[in-house]
């Protein structure tokens, strides 16, 4: 997301009004017996022209989360990017309820934008399913987090991007409402020469917020899709500036375990176990400041580096 200004609380804020929808009748072929209901977001531009994939996760989240009650929280989504989102355009967000049974409820969310073709009226850019769950009592067990420095010793993005002028650069220091801080040294430069098999990060708001538990649901969301490819750069010995580099998220998904507010940090800790056929994979679990796991994450990328010549 992109702002007029450098205000962390203002574009913290920035970001909780990305993610709040506005309703909207029921469109087209898009249309079916089992929608319940429809909004339109607004989009933000980012870096390469497109629409940031977190952006239309959490404002995904928020759609379907609205079409549920309040005493079921969201425990479990996928989601399919289909195609990149225009910035010129608002996105809609069109919801069916697939299921409401006696403790879960199940919706599926198609997020569109007019047409690129001139005959092309409608096209999506992702469709998610998402369970919802009442509160229950049950067995438990969990991992806990590994050992790491506490966040507030490490060096934030614009502190590592000090100096760098360049747009990317410039955007990810500035401009990004989620504060992220490596454990694992950062390759937004230059590549991990270790090459090693996992990283961790700090993350949380940028600045306090004041949101409802589906807002926090929807920034997790949001804030999950920003650093899934640095274990498979890190492991093929890549950086973020690598040149020819190629990247877009196929598919996205994520479990929560317990509900967090984003204002507190959370301990994203990431690895890659395979690379194939052009694409990567990622598993991420989010740990909180007491080494609870709060969510478990994966993410399958399209990713390719043209060989230097």
């Amino acid at each position: 997301m992109t702002s007029a200004h450098t205000d962390p609380s203002k574009i913290a804020a920035d970001l909780v009004d990305l993610l709040d929808l506005r309703e909207t009748a029921p469109f087209g072929e898009f249309s079916t017996t089992a929608t319940v209901a429809a909004y339109q977001g607004d989009s933000s531009p980012h870096p390469g022209g497109h629409v940031f994939g977190g952006q239309v996760m959490g404002q995904a989240v928020t759609a379907v989360g609205r079409t549920v009650s309040p005493d079921r929280r969201i425990h479990s989504m996928y989601s399919y990017f289909l195609a990149p989102g225009d910035p010129a355009h608002p996105i809609r967000f069109q919801v069916d309820a697939l299921r409401d049974g006696g403790s879960f409820s199940v919706r599926r969310v198609l997020a569109t934008q007019p047409g690129k073709e001139a005959d092309e009226e409608e096209r999506t850019i992702l469709a998610m399913t998402a369970s919802f769950q009442e509160n229950q009592d049950g067995l438990e067990h969990q991992e806990r987090a590994p050992e790491a420095p506490d966040p507030e010793g490490l060096p934030t993005t614009a502190e590592v991007l000090d100096g760098i002028d360049h747009p990317v650069a410039r955007f990810w220091a500035t401009q990004r409402p989620i504060d992220i801080r490596h454990v694992t040294d950062p390759i937004y430069l230059r590549p991990d020469a270790a090459g090693a098999e996992s990283q961790m990060v700090w993350m949380r708001m940028l600045a306090p917020i004041e949101a409802d538990p589906l807002t926090h649901d929807a920034i997790l969301a949001f804030a999950s899709d920003y650093t899934p490819f640095e274990p498979i750069l890190r492991r093929q010995g890549l950086s973020w500036m690598t040149p020819g580099l190629k990247m877009a998220t196929i598919n996205h998904a994520i479990w929560w375990h317990k509900h967090v507010d984003t204002n507190d940090w959370l301990l994203y800790v990431q690895r890659s176990p395979s690379a194939a056929g052009g694409r990567g994979l990622t598993h991420g679990q989010l740990f909180d400041r007491g080494g609870d796991l709060v969510a478990t994450v994966t993410q399958e990328g399209m990713i390719r580096a043209t060989p230097a010549r």
